[in-house]
């Protein structure tokens, strides 16, 4: 429905129910593949810049977990690049080389598979170094790259690297101890970042979870930098159901706002993520509707 108004500017009218109905929400087809790297935060809480990080690591194959402290940001997105277009950074010594030795310390650690090892990482003390400067910075304060021990084992997974970049807190900037961004490196040039899922099944408190005033102190310090407003750091719902008719399994994920909250009968019925009101631009299945009918029993 159309309407002018004053000096003859037309302006379209067009209510809620007929933008929902009309929108069409793409479907992704998706493509399964076995991450062989693990790694997460041990105690965020207790990670700073002068007392050091611990680190836990869940490999599938021996590994080299290779940290660099106050890494290049410009350096390692170029770096990012040229793994897409000039050669793989599937070793330490490629990541090296395409960082042109931008970052302030190096050490590295073997990871035996499937040991789920602690490693604790920290900064010599002959560097004093007690922050990074004011935000926006020109360099993290931590980057993990995880590589295969074996240059063999490139060639049984699709992911040949991965590269972690950790925001660990100091004396100017205290915003907690968190993965900031974890991205998957693929053999043919490609690179994927890696998501957390907003699972409305999830109703626990995840391991090394901050307080209520910590997500609050957080919450200012990530405005401050620009960084808040996202629609992804809303609750998590509780009910390991469909969140509309609490009966059907949750099995979609919504984007991009991740949640992933809807059974394969409600889905189609939404152009709004019911969590967060945010539209649906594009969605995909978590299982195959064939795949629960592998688990069944046969009659014998």
């Amino acid at each position: 429905m159309s309407k002018r108004f004053g000096w003859d500017v037309p302006v379209i009218l067009r209510n809620s129910e007929e933008t929902q109905f009309n929108a069409r929400v793409f479907k992704k087809q998706m493509r399964q593949v076995k991450n062989p790297f693990g790694l997460e935060i041990s105690n965020p809480s207790s990670a700073s810049i002068t007392t050091g990080i611990t680190l836990t690591t869940d490999c599938l194959e021996d590994s080299l977990l290779t940290c660099y402290w106050g890494c290049s940001v410009q350096k390692l997105y170029e770096a990012l690049q040229k793994h897409i277009y000039c050669f793989q950074i599937s070793t330490p010594q490629a990541l090296e080389d395409a960082l042109y030795s931008e970052y302030l310390y190096q050490e590295q650690y073997f990871i035996k598979k499937d040991s789920k090892e602690e490693i604790y990482c920290q900064l010599p003390k002959d560097t004093k170094i007690e922050d990074f400067g004011a935000v926006p910075r020109s360099r993290y304060p931590l980057v993990a790259l995880l590589t295969f021990a074996d240059e063999d084992d490139r060639e049984i997974y699709d992911i040949i690297s991965m590269v972690s970049i950790i925001h660990i807190p100091d004396k100017t900037y205290k915003l907690s101890c968190r993965i900031l961004h974890q991205y998957l490196l693929l053999p043919q040039g490609q690179f994927y970042d890696l998501k957390q899922l907003f699972m409305s099944a999830n109703n626990s408190t995840p391991p090394g979870s901050s307080s209520p005033e910590e997500d609050s102190a957080d919450h200012s310090l990530l405005e401050k930098a620009g960084l808040s407003g996202s629609a992804a750091d809303a609750p998590e719902e509780s009910s390991k159901d469909c969140v509309v008719c609490q009966n059907g399994a949750v099995n979609w994920v919504l984007l991009p706002c991740r949640h992933t909250c809807l059974c394969d009968g409600c889905v189609r019925h939404f152009q709004r993520c019911p969590m967060c009101r945010q539209f649906v631009q594009e969605s995909f299945a978590l299982r195959s509707r064939k795949e629960p009918d592998k688990d069944k029993l046969k009659p014998l």
